[in-house]
Formats: C-alpha cells, structure tokens, sequence
C-alpha cells in the first residue's frame, strides 16, 4: 500500500498537514438527518421511525443532541470505519448554518476520538462548513468533502448517458448549481474535454456565474442564468444544488430529457416521472464497492453501494493518504488524483455504479435526440 502525504487543499496551496497520529486506513463519514427526519433516524434504531416528525423538528433544532457513531464501515471483509450522524436536519442545517457548523465539528471531534485519521464531509455537513474550510486548521484529522471524486463520478456518468443517447460532443447540457464545489469542477471538466457541445450553467450568484461561464465559454459555447427555467433546452440536466426540497418540476423539461440529480437530499421526486414519463431520472453520484458493508445502521443505499464524497474518504484512507484533501471548490489536478487512487483500487471497485432512477435498475436510451 503506498502512503500519500498531502499538504495542497483545493482553491489553496497553503500547507496544512494534520500530524500522523491517527490510525492509517480508518476513517469517519458524516451525515445528517435528510428531508424526512423519522425515516432517516429510523435507520439508526428502527423504534425512531415511530416519532412525529414534528416533534424530531423540535427536539433536534432545540436540544444539543450530541453527534452518534451510527454504524460500522466493513470494506474486503474488515472494519475500516465509522458513519457519524450530525443529528440536525436539512432544513435547520440550511436556516441556521452557525449551529450546524458547530454541530460538524462536534462530529469531527467524535470522529477523532474514533481513532479516525480521514473524516469525509457528507451532504450538507460539507456546505455548512464551507466545504471543509472551517476545518482546515485541524492539525490532528485528514479532512474531504468528498467533492472531488464526485466530480469524476458525475463526469463519468454524463459521458456515459451522451454515449447512450449519441450525443457525446454535440448535446445541450445543463448544469444547475455550477457555481458551487462539485458544479464548477463538472463544469470545467465538460468544458475541458469537449463531453457537450454547448452549455447553459444555472446558480444564483450571478458574479460568480458570469466569470466561471466566460472561462469555459472558450472551449464550448455558454449560456449563464440565475433561473432554472433556462434548462428547458437541455438534453442532460445535471442537478449539483445544495436545497432540502425538490427544485426541477416538469415544466422545466424539454421532451425527453434526461437528468442526472447528483444532490442529497435530492432535488427531484418520483412525482416529476408521473407527470412527465417521457422523461429519464438518473441516481447521479453513486459509486460501486462490492464488499462494502454498513454494521449497525445504512445511509439510504444498499451494500455495495456507496456515494462518491463516502468513496473518496475511503479512497484516501485505503491509499495511506495523509492530510487534508478537497477543501473548498476542488481542481481539476484533485479530480484527476482521486481518478487515480480509484484505478489503484481497482479490485474493491471503487467505480460508477449500474444506473439507477430512485434506487431501481433502469436500461439507458439508446435513441439520439433530436438536435434542440
């Protein structure tokens, strides 16, 4: 097993490089409570799942609920980790962002005290804290927010559903949220090696927007919008938002169009494929591990499956890497690294998962669109 010792962080080359004496090859991932408050704590003990929702609203926004090692992580047959639960739901995470900082770091500290060397930023716990960067001052933890690998896993998917449709280089694509850590990196990799033939990249801070769509605008042709109603040209919708709530309604659709939602807590439902069947929902972000294992509780996916920010925290562990990782918005160098440590790991998989459209197996289209 090679050791990797990392001192860059994405959007920063400062050194910071957490000392050595935490276990190599363990690690901690952290989650948190998605839309649905009992179902999501059900899978921590079953009884949870009773609770009224209105009361797990109150108690979790109110009470300092310490943060919970909610299951063991098995990979080739050993344990290699610890899922931590942030109990603070996705709402109160996104209202009250200071608290569930607060809250994300008193998991960092359980994680540590785990024995853990990497922890992994999951969902919004990897927002709230600015992707990491209120972490980056950890001497005694590896931090991720896992973005960069998702980035890869996304890209790979979008390629792999053009390929389907043959419109590998031609295609309208869309990208909603492509201002933000996962966004930008999928956006430049599109833009980098010419997966789409134009595209339309949708976020709300316009300044931001304006200048990551003037650079990839020298390779590919690049609309800018602050309202997803621009993605009604798209042929590929690729969802990278940060919302508790379903944002793409039917309207926003072209005939046929095919999205590839990447976010968590997600932002469509299975109510978008009934009002519009012509239209092709795929589970972005999802990575196979064959022999991967969650002992005591799950995070919504089934053995063997993972999401991408879980995959590249285990990916750093398993390689021996030391030290902060992703923080921030991650390059491109970062995105082609964890490309590499994923070919390193080859034989746990480590891989774009089979598609899926809300957790069940779905054939790819293998018709071309018509040109919009």
């Amino acid at each position: 097993m090679r050791t990797h010792t990392s001192t860059r962080t994405a959007g920063d080359n400062t050194p910071t490089t957490p000392s050595a004496a935490s276990g190599p090859g363990r690690f901690a991932f952290t989650v948190h409570p998605r839309a649905r408050l009992s179902e999501d704590l059900a899978r921590v003990w079953s009884p949870l799942g009773r609770v009224p929702e209105r009361a797990y609203d109150t108690a979790l926004r109110r009470l300092p609920v310490p943060p919970v090692a909610m299951a063991a992580i098995h990979i080739g047959g050993s344990q290699v980790g610890h899922v931590v639960l942030v109990p603070y739901g996705a709402r109160h995470l996104l209202a009250q962002p200071g608290e569930g900082r607060d809250r994300v770091h008193r998991a960092v500290d359980k994680a540590r005290g785990l024995g853990c060397g990497t922890v992994g930023l999951g969902a919004l716990t990897a927002t709230v804290t600015g992707g990491g960067v209120s972490l980056r001052g950890r001497t005694d933890i590896g931090v991720t927010n896992g973005n960069a690998f998702t980035a890869a896993i996304v890209d790979d998917q979008a390629r792999r559903l053009l390929e389907h449709l043959g419109r590998l280089g031609g295609a309208h694509v869309a990208v909603v949220g492509a201002t933000g850590s996962v966004g930008s990196a999928v956006t430049r990799l599109l833009a980098r090696d010419r997966a789409a033939g134009r595209l339309t990249v949708v976020a709300r801070s316009a300044g931001r927007l304006e200048a990551l769509a003037a650079e990839v605008g020298r390779r590919v042709p690049t609309v800018a919008a602050t309202s997803i109603d621009a993605v009604s040209g798209a042929d590929l919708v690729i969802l990278l938002t940060a919302s508790a709530d379903a944002l793409l309604q039917p309207q926003h659709l072209r005939e046929g169009a095919v999205v590839l939602d990447a976010t968590q807590p997600r932002n469509t439902s299975p109510d978008l494929l009934a009002a519009r069947p012509d239209v092709l929902v795929i589970d972005g972000g999802v990575v196979e591990i064959p022999s991967l294992r969650l002992v005591g509780g799950n995070i919504g996916l089934p053995d063997g499956r993972a999401y991408a920010c879980f995959a590249e925290t285990a990916l750093l562990a398993l390689s021996g890497h030391r030290g902060h990782f992703s923080i921030g918005n991650p390059s491109l160098e970062l995105v082609d690294e964890t490309r590499h440590l994923a070919r390193g790991l080859a034989h746990l998989g480590f891989h774009a998962a089979e598609p899926t459209s809300f957790g069940r197996p779905v054939d790819l289209p293998t018709r071309a669109l018509a040109v919009a």
